[in-house]
């Protein structure tokens, strides 16, 4: 079995160390999309509305935002195996405090289980960009596409797999019940963690904790609450919109701020890299591309297909499956044939999918459009880590933490985005039509043909960048 050396000098399994490290970022990264078969549920459960539940998944969404930026400082100034159990123990905390929480609290219980939900939140913000850093450091250049493709199980398979999970556990046992399942891998992990299979592997660089950045840095916060507002009634969008250009002005400082700091809280200077900020925008449009798919899909499914919850989300699994197949297969592809060559075939195979499908809409049938799903999520798997692994490549070891926290922190942020904009433009344009006399389900289609076609341009943008990067074909000059 490979064994390396940590930064103290003692060897370890590589092996164990990735396989801890993943299955618990994994578990992590579930929670993050396992709520919303869980929505009708809770409402029931503490009295509250729709918009307030959202919430669980817009609250969670906003926090990791904010602790992404911080992750290359604590890569930097703390042990990496106290790094990983203290976001480990956070998450732990957060979910005990939601199973605790009754019922009987109404909104006040609900409020306390946001508190709890934030906790979980920031952990996850600080683990997706440095598990990818921590994965890339210890990994030669010539192989870090097999191995981030490993890594991808984590982002794309979690993403997918959210509603699945909580679709089975809410069909056998309580809401709480999901929180509990977390809890006890999660648990597990930390002993795995404290045995030693996770070690320091990080170089540190220590340096201050510049706390204005980080305040900055919650800009980020308001532009993602007013975006996520845009399709919901009976907005105050005089004090959104202020709301909006202080988060914007807040943002534009911060940014200022790191360019001109000696030490600042995150490198925005990787931004100088052509090809990695083709990265950044490639990995983000890929990332669209699949948020969009494991929501929208399953609302066509259930709005006009008429099928049960359990069943959307059970439509979801064959692309959850083959994108977990895929994934590690396309790491090893990048590697022999190159970066640019893997991430066309992606971005070729996801247009494909939203074509097909589009001309599949008036079909209805569940089948043809589970197979879009497919190829979709299949095409992710070319496109998403492959462009973190070619963007950390072009970047010097030292600001590989800056660049994978900058990738996963535009890539949240632009998904998000995805999500709300194609959630207006379905709402809009189905309420619009219908009010023009359509038939519901006319209105309905017509909405999700827009969306179809809105993410077929979006999709043809991602392609025309792949096409324009520099490719070496393994990526392994230092």
């Amino acid at each position: 079995m490979e064994r390396n050396v940590d930064q103290n000098g003692r060897s370890y399994s590589r092996f164990w160390f990735i396989f801890t490290l993943l299955v618990g970022t994994f578990t992590m990264s579930i929670s993050q999309s396992s709520l919303s078969t869980a929505y009708p549920t809770l409402m029931n459960a503490f009295g509250i509305s729709a918009n307030t539940v959202q919430w669980l998944t817009t609250g969670f969404m906003l926090v990791m935002c904010v602790s992404m930026p911080i992750s290359p400082w604590m890569l930097n100034n703390l042990n990496f195996k106290t790094m990983f159990i203290g976001a480990l123990a956070l998450f732990d905390i957060g979910s005990l405090m939601i199973v605790l929480t009754p019922a009987s609290w109404g909104t006040n219980g609900f409020w306390f289980m946001m508190v709890g939900r934030a906790m979980e939140a920031f952990a996850v913000g600080v683990l997706f960009p440095s598990y990818q850093s921590v994965l890339l450091e210890i990994t030669p250049k010539a192989n870090r596409g097999t191995t981030m493709g490993i890594a991808g199980l984590v982002m794309g398979s979690a993403l997918a797999c959210g509603p699945i999970v909580s679709g089975i556990v809410l069909k056998f046992f309580d809401w709480k019940s999901l929180f509990g399942l977390f809890m006890i891998i999660i648990t597990l992990i930390i002993v795995l963690a404290g045995t030693g299979l996770i070690r320091d592997v990080m170089p540190r660089h220590e340096t201050s904790l510049d706390w204005l950045s980080v305040f900055l840095s919650i800009g980020l916060i308001g532009v993602m609450y007013v975006v996520n507002l845009a399709a919901k009634h009976n907005v105050n969008w005089g004090l959104n919109g202020v709301i909006m250009i202080i988060s914007i002005l807040a943002l534009a400082w911060f940014c200022y701020r790191q360019l001109h700091l000696d030490e600042p809280l995150l490198e925005l200077r990787v931004l100088k890299t052509f090809n990695y900020d083709l990265a950044v925008l490639l990995t983000s449009i890929s990332y669209i591309a699949l948020i969009v798919t494991t929501i929208i899909f399953p609302l066509y499914y259930q709005g006009v297909l008429k099928v049960s919850p359990f069943v959307s989300g059970m439509s979801l699994v064959p692309g959850a499956v083959f994108l977990s197949i895929l994934n590690p297969l396309t790491g090893k592809l990048a590697d022999k044939i190159g970066f640019k060559p893997t991430m066309l075939v992606g971005m070729v195979m996801i247009i494909c999918g939203w074509v097909v499908g589009l001309l599949m809409l008036n079909r209805l049938n569940l089948l043809a459009m589970i197979l879009c799903a497919m190829v979709i999520e299949g095409g992710n798997a070319f496109v998403m880590m492959p462009a973190v692994t070619l963007g950390a490549n072009a970047l010097p070891n030292k600001l590989v933490p800056h660049g994978t926290a900058v990738i996963t922190t535009v890539r949240q942020v632009l998904g998000s985005a995805g999500v709300a904009v194609a959630t207006i433009v379905l709402t809009v344009a189905s309420s619009h039509a219908q009010g023009a006399g359509s038939q519901p389900l006319t209105a309905s289609l017509h909405g999700y043909h827009l969306v179809f076609i809105m993410m077929v341009v979006i999709e043809i943008i991602g392609l025309i960048l792949a096409l324009m990067l520099k490719n070496t074909k393994k990526a392994v000059a230092d």
